[in-house]
């Protein structure tokens, strides 16, 4: 028989330090490390540890004798249940300050870089109710918490539509009001849920694979378009048509309302048929007068304001004069390639997924963008000599890979092709490390500039410029 691990208590342990994933860090009698999920720095606490490790311990906050004064009162009611917001509790001016930080310790410990002083971090005007998308779960046994247990009350109501517990698969917090999308979105998802458990239309339960409704995706737009689309597991179409039917006449601003039958294990979209009940099925978005066709499968930036801000932050260190031919490596839907197409004589876009530079071609078109041409496939066999001599060598690159990164390959023939500068646009500034490490003896970086996309997380945006030795 195993012996189980007994959980140790820490008293009285100063936080000091906010770290990856947006932890904090306090230290350990013994000098480990111990990261926490609840504190913020400045906090002194008593430490219940969860984890140990050779180097470390994970453990969280169960009593706070000094509360930090960077702490702010939380927005939402669903605070340290839900698992998004995690850095609610602490001031906007210090999530950014630990931002920064956390690029700068990036870029010089995991690239060993050398580097300028890096640009003060571009904060969002939207502290809240920032994003253009959500995405919502429904379950006929939702999340219980802790008051509710505790009150002996039996619970008759557990339909849920709202979010994953962190680390539960099958377990869903009914959100009472999330504030990270602007209205009328919890108007919808509310009259949604209540139209349903009023007309026995019944909520997924993903341990016994039965159930009606699954997910509900909600998008809004600069323009003021709304997309709603209800992924179904069960199809009983009389009970489909009366919800769809009365979501549409509840809300005529709804420019597209849509639906899957979705009866696969996973409720991804991707490979799903989508089916319009009303309105068209898609909607537009709008940036310096370029409009962008968004369908429930396309991909866009969801801070819509503050892709604004880290797109022109990306056109202003390309420098671009009109003269230039860029490259636009993982383009998406060819939104940075259109969007710096009026001051490069060409732009080359590559992307993997077909549907994206298929939106992106249509995009270009209706933008009447001419001098933009889009490739698909995968970055490390495209990008090679023979598309090169075929396209023309790049006077500039500017290269925004997912949270991996660019594989080493692509990194190789960057080196190869050589462009006078690259511009590295990344949301994950430790791979970004990693990449510009293999790069920094043939490129020095000129420029760093942080961009925070996503208030009231850890997460930060981070463009690099580098230029040829």
């Amino acid at each position: 028989m195993r012996k189980q691990k007994r959980r140790q208590i820490f008293e009285n342990v100063e936080i000091v330090d906010a770290g990856a994933k947006g932890k904090t860090i306090g230290k350990a009698p013994d000098g480990r490390v111990v990261f926490l999920t609840n504190a913020v720095p400045g906090d002194v606490v008593d430490v219940q540890t969860t984890k140990k490790r050779k180097a470390y311990f994970e453990g969280e906050a169960i009593t706070f004798h000094t509360l930090s004064d960077k702490r702010v009162s939380p927005e939402c009611k669903h605070f340290g249940v839900c698992g998004g917001c995690k850095w609610q509790a602490m001031g906007y001016e210090h999530q950014l300050f630990y931002k920064q930080k956390e690029v700068e310790n990036n870029l010089r410990r995991i690239g060993h870089l050398d580097l300028p002083e890096i640009s003060p971090i571009i904060g969002s005007q939207k502290r809240y109710f920032y994003r253009n998308k959500m995405e919502f779960s429904f379950s006929d046994s939702r999340w219980l918490t802790l008051e509710e247990i505790q009150s002996g009350k039996e619970i008759k109501n557990k339909n849920a539509l709202g979010f994953h517990i962190p680390g539960m698969w099958d377990k869903i917090l009914d959100i009472e009001k999330c504030h990270l999308q602007e209205d009328p979105s919890n108007a919808i998802r509310l009259a949604t849920k209540e139209f349903a458990i009023q007309n026995d239309i019944s909520f997924f339960n993903p341990r016994n694979q039965n159930g009606m409704l699954r997910t509900m995706m909600i998008r809004t737009s600069s323009t003021g378009e709304i997309m709603v689309l209800i992924q179904f597991f069960e199809d009983v179409g009389s009970k489909r048509n009366l919800l769809l039917d009365h979501l549409a006449k509840s809300f005529p601003e709804i420019t597209s309302l849509l639906f899957v039958i979705n009866r696969k294990q996973n409720d991804t979209i991707y490979d799903q048929e989508i089916v319009c009940h009303a309105g068209r099925d898609h909607i537009f978005e709008e940036m310096e007068g370029l409009r962008f066709k968004i369908n429930a499968k396309s991909f866009y930036q969801t801070n819509s304001e503050q892709a604004y801000e880290l797109y022109k932050v990306t056109r202003e260190l390309a420098g671009l004069t009109g003269n230039e031919l860029v490259y636009d490596l993982y383009t998406g839907t060819g939104t940075i390639a259109q969007f710096i197409a009026k001051k490069a004589k060409k732009v080359i876009g590559i992307e993997s997924v077909l549907e994206a530079i298929e939106d992106a071609k249509a995009n270009a078109i209706q933008n009447n963008i001419n001098n933009v041409h889009f490739y698909v496939g995968d970055m490390k066999t495209v990008l090679n000599e023979d598309f090169v001599n075929e396209n023309g060598k790049p006077d500039i690159v500017i290269t925004d890979p997912p949270r991996d990164g660019m594989h080493k390959e692509v990194v190789q023939q960057l080196l190869n092709i050589a462009p006078k500068k690259i511009v590295y646009v990344s949301c994950n500034s430790a791979t970004q490390a990693r990449d510009l490490e293999m790069m920094k003896n043939r490129y020095s970086i000129v420029k760093v500039q942080p961009v925070d996309m996503f208030p009231q997380t850890y997460h930060v945006e981070n463009v690099v410029l580098l230029e040829k030795l």
